[in-house]
């Protein structure tokens, strides 16, 4: 029952960790595409710009941001992964802190926006206008978004609980184990093996086989004695 509950359980840690994997994976695809964006409207505008040779070179930093974050999820993800089909309890261990400290992450981003006003001028200036428009999109679709990061939010959650659960079984299922081993160990000092009956050793002693029972007394009729002279 237990090892069926730990394998359904490891089931859903991989399903809940697909949600983290594919915002990684969407985020590193949108990364690209701005990539893309970024290196053509700077070729379109390198007559413009000859005095400045380093907007060749360096990507803003929302698109470093947005790819960073992209592969850091998708790290978590691939982790989280090998932890649910291994069940070991280092990954275990590793992934649920990861994933708590995401969550804190999260938790102050949210809480910075929603209590700090001012929170754009806190952010450095982006060449690219790709965080503007980032931003457009997100409040023209905010029911959207919000249903979205509510998801992620849970997903991270779910991870987490669910990865310190199935670490919680393994513990105890090493621990009986090993206790069971240790119990079977003493038995059998305790107990040493008897020898077998069959195939003994060749250099072993044979003794001649004999039988105890009561004395029996033999007499002579005197018949015998006559015919032997007596």
């Amino acid at each position: 029952m237990a090892r069926t509950m730990k394998k359904c359980l490891q089931s859903s840690l991989k399903i809940v960790n697909s949600v983290i994997a594919s915002l990684g994976i969407a985020m590193i695809f949108y990364g690209l595409w701005m990539v893309r964006v970024w290196g053509r409207d700077v070729c379109d505008d390198c007559d413009a710009h000859h005095h400045d040779q380093d907007l060749k070179t360096t990507l803003p930093w929302f698109i470093h941001a947005f790819l960073g974050i992209g592969i850091a999820l998708c790290g978590i993800a691939c982790l989280g992964h090998f932890a649910a089909k291994t069940a070991n309890i280092h990954c275990l261990s590793c992934y649920s802190i990861i994933i708590f400290i995401l969550i804190l992450l999260d938790t102050a981003m949210i809480a910075d926006v929603l209590l700090n006003s001012n929170w754009e001028k806190d952010l450095p200036d982006d060449p690219s206008g790709r965080f503007d428009d980032f931003k457009k999109f997100v409040q023209d679709n905010i029911h959207i978004c919000q249903w979205v990061a509510l998801l992620i939010f849970l997903s991270q959650g779910c991870s987490m609980l669910i990865a310190t659960i199935i670490r919680t079984l393994a513990e105890d299922e090493k621990y009986y184990q090993s206790h069971h081993d240790e119990e079977q160990v003493e038995g059998d000092h305790h107990h040493p093996p008897r020898m077998p009956l069959l195939n003994q050793p060749a250099n072993s002693q044979v003794f001649p086989a004999y039988v105890i029972g009561e004395p029996q007394l033999f007499y002579h009729c005197p018949e015998d004695w006559k015919s032997a002279g007596f």
